[in-house]
């Protein structure tokens, strides 16, 4: 399939501009990568109308949405987008309600933000409203863009559940489906910052033809029609591999005992670094080699 649309994945914590701060112009070299490089401004330069695109913030994984909306529509209008709103869905009749559903048709951009990535796809998936959304991201120059449960729930296949501290126990990670956007790929979230490494490695174990997706807070993917994907933002993306595995007692153990495995295959990639997902090739942008 020919996808059209594109899809930003952040891992949670994108930086939004310190605009708690009374005086802005005193805080600038703190918003200069928000303003020149941040993720929200890339979301801007890839939408289809740029600073005119039209743009819906979607609160349906959060438990403070009447917090979190306005706070991101203040951060795209720092940055010269205007035409920002808030859909507020909180139950599935919403997302089958003709104005949300106009709305959304009328999108350039929406953003989920984050919160529990359950929530979300038991509210939105399966309406009206998950089938336009799939509709104009397979079909029309469209951005879904997800940061932290809005990330997760973006693939097939979505963690839901699972401790760092106890991830490579058999049984501790919970998957069920996400919202669909990407195949063959799993997500998770805030990954460096809460150690989640195992849960990651237990979701690749079962079926390594799963690419295991670990997004830093702050940090997110660029996935394009061409299976590329590009780092985006301030830290670091860690993906694994798990096609070259060449042992585990997944099967062996128990349930709550540890998982071994054997040739698990890593690769940590930071801003501008590139991805293939029909190669599984991957270009360091400024790598010390280039010119060996």
């Amino acid at each position: 399939m020919n996808i059209q649309g594109k899809l930003i994945i952040i891992g949670g914590a994108v930086d939004k501009g310190s605009f708690t701060e009374t005086e802005l112009d005193k805080n600038a070299t703190n918003n200069l990568n928000f303003f020149e490089t941040g993720i929200l401004k890339r979301i801007l330069v890839e939408s289809k109308h740029k600073e005119l695109s039209r743009i819906e913030i979607i609160t349906t994984a959060s438990k403070i949405p009447k917090e979190i909306g306005p706070e991101y529509v203040k951060a795209f209008n720092s940055l010269g987008a205007l035409n920002v709103d808030v859909l507020y869905i909180e139950k599935r009749e919403q997302a089958m309600d003709s104005e949300i559903l106009d709305r959304l048709k009328a999108a350039d951009v929406v953003m989920l933000t984050g919160g529990d990535q359950l929530r979300l796809t038991s509210i939105l998936g399966g309406t009206p409203f998950h089938d336009i959304l799939l509709d104009k991201y397979r079909n029309e120059e469209f951005i879904y863009a997800g940061t932290s449960a809005g990330a997760a729930a973006a693939s097939n296949t979505m963690i839901y559940q699972g401790s760092s501290s106890e991830a490579l126990l058999k049984g501790e990670v919970k998957i069920t489906s996400g919202l669909g956007f990407i195949d063959n790929v799993v997500i998770d979230t805030h990954f460096v910052q809460r150690g989640r490494i195992g849960r990651l490695f237990q979701s690749v174990v079962g079926n390594p033809k799963v690419l295991g997706i670990g997004l830093g807070e702050d940090t997110g993917l660029l996935i394009t029609h061409n299976n590329r994907m590009e780092a985006i933002g301030s830290g670091l993306v860690i993906l694994v591999d798990g096609r070259e595995i060449k042992d585990t007692n997944l099967t062996e153990v128990e349930l709550g005992q540890p998982i071994s495995i054997s040739h698990l295959v890593t690769h940590v990639m930071s801003k501008y670094d590139t991805f293939d997902l029909d190669t599984y090739k991957m270009t360091i942008q400024s790598s010390q080699y280039i010119n060996s």
